[in-house]
């Protein structure tokens, strides 16, 4: 059921897909079990993203972070960091949209540094676990907060290291968004 409101939520139904993993996590609470719930808040926070819920998405990413220290199972660890950073950016500029401060430049984007932190926690976790494509989803998320950043080189040089290690599954989708992010950067 988590799964099936994750997928709803990805092909464009947030609001059902946000309910079933809801329903789904409620569920699975009540009938004890707690090993892999830190991946099904990932999911909701992933959903909760994609529908610009990004309050309900931070508590669940803060949930499941906090709750892998007790539960052991921590293979889904960087994906919930770079989720958690993504999620800042987008609180950032959701809050400062009606902002008077939109144009000043030093205001524009205040969770910047804590989603960078999250990037960075993300790609040494995923290389600590060689979890190569989650290496290469953290490597995008900080490459392109670079790019936005001004810092174009960094962010070519990271990537491309992450990007030439793949030798095959170039048709998937995160390697065909690392390749494009690749072109613009360079």
């Amino acid at each position: 059921m988590c799964l099936r409101g994750w997928a709803l939520a990805a092909s464009g139904h947030e609001e059902e897909g946000i309910t079933q993993i809801r329903q789904a996590l409620a569920t699975y609470q009540s009938a004890g079990a707690t090993r892999d719930r830190p991946y099904y808040l990932a999911l909701l926070a992933e959903a909760s993203a994609q529908g610009g819920q990004t309050t309900e998405g931070l508590e669940a990413s803060a949930e499941a972070l906090a709750l892998l220290a007790t539960s052991g199972v921590r293979w889904w660890e960087a994906e919930l960091y770079r989720l958690r950073g993504e999620l800042l950016l987008q609180s950032g500029v959701q809050s400062l949209e009606s902002s008077v401060f939109t144009h000043h430049p030093a205001l524009r984007m205040p969770h910047e540094a804590e989603a960078e932190a999250c990037f960075q926690q993300a790609l040494d976790i995923a290389r600590r676990q060689q979890a190569k494509s989650l290496e290469l989803r953290a490597g995008m998320s900080l490459s392109r907060l670079w790019q936005q950043q001004g810092k174009r080189a960094e962010a070519c040089q990271l990537l491309a290291e992450i990007y030439g290690w793949f030798t095959e599954g170039f048709d998937t989708a995160d390697l065909q968004e690392a390749k494009a992010l690749l072109e613009a950067l360079t």
